[in-house]
């Protein structure tokens, strides 16, 4: 398994230490914003964990570096040996899918299995040895996405095994955390909020199928919940699209 970790030039801190989901969405450019203006030290946490495209991680790194993150890791996991995935398999990625009459509770195509519990347990791991309480996750559950593991009663179960598992938990020690301050906002919200935070979202990349130049689709869930998101915000999305999209 590899890694890589890159930290901000002679970073000291007293500031408390949280580790933070990194993938490079909007979402989770907000959450690495919202730690660090709530007084965190944040440590950013990304993934190559066998999905479509490098954009993704390449994203994750200029954002770890534009929001003040003190180190960022990214660790190598395959998750394309089991498939399962349009992310994670040579399966099409759904397009121009009418998402206000589509899923009716149907699990997407585009569902990860057991993604973000995969990615919790490294960040627990890694918070564990850094000696933080605190971690943070995009997962919003109120805009359409059908995935189990965006579900605030996955984020408080995966709260109460964190206490039973690790270390921290059982002993007199500060009780782990698990942060998702997006999960019940819209997406013109969470836009609304990096923006007072000084996001800027030209850095991010959210489409499930770019193009070799990393221009998003416009038609795939992922693209078409951003652009809602910043039409509602009343702003517009910096990131490029396709010619025609």
């Amino acid at each position: 398994m590899g890694a890589e970790q890159s930290t901000k030039p002679g970073a000291m801190t007293t500031q408390k230490k949280a580790v933070v989901l990194l993938s490079s969405g909007l979402d989770s450019a907000t959450v690495l914003a919202m730690a660090g203006q709530r007084g965190y030290a944040p440590y950013a946490l990304s993934f190559r964990y066998g999905q479509r495209h490098v954009h993704e991680v390449e994203a994750a790194g200029r954002l770890a570096a534009a929001l003040g993150a003190v180190g960022h890791r990214v660790l190598d996991i395959d998750l394309r040996a089991f498939g399962g995935s349009a992310l994670t398999a040579d399966i099409a990625v759904p397009k121009g899918r009418d998402l206000t009459t589509e899923g009716g509770g149907e699990i997407p195509i585009t569902y990860v299995p057991a993604r973000n519990t995969i990615f919790l347990s490294f960040a627990l791991a890694w918070a564990e040895v850094l000696g933080a309480a605190d971690i943070f996750i995009g997962v919003n559950a109120l805009d359409y996405s059908g995935y189990p593991d965006c579900r605030p009663a996955f984020i408080a179960a995966f709260e109460n095994m964190a206490q039973l598992a690790t270390r921290t938990g059982v002993s007199d020690e500060e009780a782990v955390r698990i942060h998702a301050p997006l999960i019940d906002m819209s997406k013109a919200e969470i836009i609304r909020t990096g923006l007072a935070l000084g996001v800027d979202y030209g850095l991010t990349t959210s489409c499930y199928d770019p193009d070799p130049d990393g221009r998003a689709c416009a038609t795939c869930d992922s693209c078409q919940l951003r652009l809602q998101g910043f039409r509602q915000a009343g702003v517009a999305d910096p990131v490029a699209y396709r010619p025609g999209s």
